[in-house]
């Protein structure tokens, strides 16, 4: 990884200058605007709109008899070199257009860093994934704070304040959690009081005397903006902390400089960080992991001056691309994740994907009034998967709908974002019976009884055909999502290099891309 955050060796492009990002994102946009169709496609509708044949016919009759397992390669990149050699370049340009993912070498990008492992009483609910981003990225706050002397951190969509918590507690910062949710901020700091008893017990009994433990201050606000948290700057730490007392630089006038973290802020709320950022001087430095590409608002461009999360830069509004929340859904997915699945997986996986887009077939044919209000069927996948975690045996026969529903969590206004939750341990009799169970299910939950005339048998049979092409063409398309997403990251990148240059802007991917494929990280410092 090199000092323009870019993994040396892996493309021609980089993100150093305005230049060089605004080169990249252009690249991007002549890529991509051929393939329209297949990055705002709805999967949900693959056979109602026989998506299969706007696809090259030569990739099509190639990938369809292609081992599961290299289908599950395609979005990481990899092709075999028995295909036609126009998709092997398509897959192997997306690949060069991507942000390199591999976790860098944090050690040798923050030489100052002092990483510890959390112990039991800060990691205390934490699943692996969490415990993970809270190591890296508190220690890489903890050492950007020092480096450019700022007094408090500013922990934006703090959640349950894991985060600042142990910014607090174990690096010993001031810290200002901020979130949204009212019941958050009660956690936060119901949570903190406990970890600062514990702490308190464990300073008597070595005989430390009665210091001062600095806990994070929690502030809720339901709409955050630019002029609340510039305001954060007058937080100082407490009169009585004479250490923080001490810290205040003369020159602030009594305002403290701050630092902004946000771990995975979603939406708009990362952009607001980055804008906030840049129009604060008191914000010395900003480290932002964003999230949720989906819920970004987008730009209309025949409304001027609107303040929404994509485009933020001056040069991407300029190229006046447009993507829709299909496109913002797709740039969430992980090849990663894709990759890590084995065959009998994927193929579940795949299944899932067809049962979904047979079962749009029936609510057309029999419930078209439903369509237009796009229904949700419900993602409810995480229960079975507790249940299975707990070895309690699962089968059709003792399944109830909801968990069956559950199971094949598919979104019914989704473009498959769930399809990584894998369904292990499910019963494997024929697929039309599944399919079957899975529409009645579905109906249930709209708020709806099977017709009597309806014919799953008939309707899954007359697609059963194609829908050994749903793999392939679900691939092709999650091979688009790491180069949506690096358009996105790299429209704000390039955002606040437009600031008169005065920001120290880079990219850097921070944590294992495996147990958090959201790893990209945006750091800019003042200059």
């Amino acid at each position: 990884m090199d000092e323009n955050g870019v993994a040396a060796g892996q493309g021609k492009y980089r993100c150093g200058t305005a230049a060089e990002t605004l080169e990249w994102i252009k690249a991007i946009v002549e890529f991509i605007q051929p393939y329209n169709f297949l990055i705002t496609a709805q999967v949900v509708n693959f056979f109602t709109d026989r998506l299969w044949e706007a696809l090259d016919k030569e990739w099509v009759d190639c990938l369809r008899n292609e081992p599961v397992q290299h289908l599950l390669l395609i979005p990481s990149g990899v092709v075999q070199d028995h295909w036609p050699a126009s998709l092997k370049q398509f897959i192997l340009t997306l690949r060069s257009l991507a942000f390199p993912r591999e976790q860098v070498n944090l050690q040798k990008l923050f030489p100052k860093l002092n990483m510890t492992s959390l112990s039991s009483v800060l990691s205390q609910g934490m699943n692996k994934k969490k415990r993970h981003e809270i190591e890296v990225l508190s220690a890489i706050v903890s050492s950007i704070t020092n480096e450019v002397g700022a007094e408090v951190i500013v922990d934006v969509g703090a959640g349950q304040g894991y985060l600042a918590q142990v910014l607090s507690f174990q690096y010993h910062h001031h810290v200002v959690a901020i979130d949204a949710c009212s019941h958050h901020g009660k956690v936060t700091e119901s949570r903190a009081e406990r970890i600062r008893k514990h702490y308190a017990a464990q300073m008597r009994k070595l005989g430390s005397g009665n210091g001062t433990i600095s806990t994070p201050r929690t502030i809720t606000c339901r709409v955050l903006s630019t002029d609340m948290l510039k305001s954060l700057a007058d937080i100082v730490p407490p009169a009585d902390d004479v250490k923080g007392a001490q810290l205040i630089n003369q020159d602030t006038e009594g305002k403290a400089s701050l630092v902004l973290a946000g771990l995975h802020a979603c939406g708009d709320l990362s952009v607001t960080m980055l804008k906030t950022f840049s129009e604060c001087k008191d914000a010395k430095a900003i480290i932002s992991i964003g999230c949720c590409y989906n819920l970004l608002s987008e730009e209309c461009f025949n409304s001027a001056g609107s303040q929404t999360g994509f485009p933020v830069s001056n040069g991407v509004r300029a190229t006046s691309i447009s993507l829709g929340k299909s496109s913002r859904d797709l740039a969430c997915q992980s090849a990663e994740r894709w990759s890590c699945l084995d065959k009998d997986a994927g193929l579940q996986n795949f299944d899932l994907h067809a049962f979904r887009a047979v079962f749009q077939k029936v609510l057309f044919k029999y419930y078209p009034g439903i369509i237009t209000s796009r229904p949700s069927v419900g993602r409810q996948g995480k229960a079975l998967r507790r249940k299975q975690q707990r070895g309690v045996p699962y089968s059709l026969e003792n399944a109830e709908d909801d968990d069956y529903n559950s199971a094949l969590n598919i979104n019914a206004n989704s473009n498959g974002a769930a399809c990584d939750l894998v369904n292990e341990g499910l019963a494997a009799p024929d697929k039309c019976t599944l399919f079957e169970k899975f529409s009645v299910s579905g109906l249930s939950r709209l708020g709806l009884e099977p017709l009597q005339e309806i014919d799953f048998h008939e309707i899954w049979s007359e697609s059963q055909p194609y829908a050994e092409l749903i793999g392939p063409y679900w691939s092709l398309r999650a091979a688009m999502g790491p180069v949506l997403e690096t358009l996105l990251l790299l429209d704000r990148v390039l955002f606040l290099q437009e600031q008169d240059g005065l920001l120290d802007v880079a990219m850097f991917p921070i944590f294992d891309p495996a147990l958090s494929p959201r790893n990209l990280a945006i750091i800019a410092r003042r200059t």
